[in-house]
């Protein structure tokens, strides 16, 4: 049986969803209450794992969990670092001491992104308090894979969902007539939900050791996005106003030149190719598009 950690974020609900319908030997923990099924036990990162204990016969976990924002890390370091960090490998090793294959989901924000698709054996250097954190927790992982632990990192940048709200919310926009406003300083070399689940699905049934990365396989800008939705929908191009995310405030590493990643690996092991970011967007264009007034 496979274990979800973190099984309310928006991939790991996508993953449960992935599993489920191709094998139903998967539980997703939950934080909230309310939400505890069966196949939904509660774990809370925040709280002590001291009692906590794996489902029986959980062979391969992946862990979600996560304070994942750039703001919030920066905002408080050392209670994401609580949750990124200490509470992360805590429950790393009681998996691993009960011989579950781990997979640790990481990002691009482990690099400066100075230069396109970066290797996956090259050194760490972050430039945000959340890439930090997670820095220091792959470091510590790899130490652990060092010595024959069944482990795997997955890192990703932007993950992109069929009901992604910036997208759909300039949608609503530019079908209005509205303008919207997107950034020429911040990039994303998008790769959709589905095909995020189905590399981790196969990590964890093939319970793959080593360092893994996915992203698409160019960047563009906010702004590039916000022209394709734009032609997309037959709106007029002027509707796009160009805005800095340097100048809106965003935090340290908001705003790096490049977030691809080479994702040779998982292509050559498992034949996952993320395909073009027009491809990408237009999946999530297609999910809801309005018509364009006159």
């Amino acid at each position: 049986m496979r274990l979800l950690v973190g099984g309310d974020s928006e991939i790991g609900a996508a993953t449960h969803r992935h599993m489920r319908e191709r094998e139903g030997l998967v539980v997703a923990t939950t934080r909230c209450a309310d939400r505890v099924a069966p196949d939904r036990p509660f774990l809370d990162l925040a709280a002590p794992l001291d009692d906590w204990e794996p489902p029986r016969g959980t062979t391969a976990a992946c862990i979600f969990a996560a304070v994942a924002r750039l703001a919030a890390c920066a905002a408080d370091p050392a209670g994401s670092a609580r949750i990124n960090e200490t509470q992360t490998l805590d429950l790393t090793e009681r998996l691993l001491r009960r011989g579950v294959h781990v997979l640790f989901l990481s990002t691009n924000q482990v690099f400066d992104g100075n230069l396109p698709h970066v290797p996956a054996d090259a050194p760490a250097s972050p430039v945000s308090e959340y890439g930090r954190q997670k820095a220091r927790t792959e470091a510590a992982l790899l130490r652990h894979m060092d010595e024959g632990a069944p482990l795997a990192i997955l890192r990703l940048a932007k993950v992109v969902s069929a009901n992604m709200p910036l997208i759909h919310g300039w949608m609503d926009a530019l079908a209005a007539g509205r303008p919207i406003r997107a950034f020429h300083d911040m990039t994303m070399a998008p790769v959709a939900t589905p095909q995020v689940a189905c590399a981790i699905d196969r990590i964890l049934r093939e319970r793959a050791r080593g360092i893994f990365q996915l992203t698409g396989p160019r960047d563009l800008t906010y702004a590039d996005v916000g022209r394709f939705v734009a032609r997309r929908l037959d709106a007029q191009p002027e509707l796009v106003h160009e805005t800095s995310a340097i100048e809106a405030g965003l935090p340290p590493g908001a705003t790096p030149r490049h977030t691809t990643l080479d994702s040779s690996l998982l292509r050559a092991r498992f034949g996952i190719e993320v395909p073009d970011a027009p491809t990408v967007l237009d999946s999530v264009v297609t999910s809801g598009q309005p018509k364009v007034e006159n």
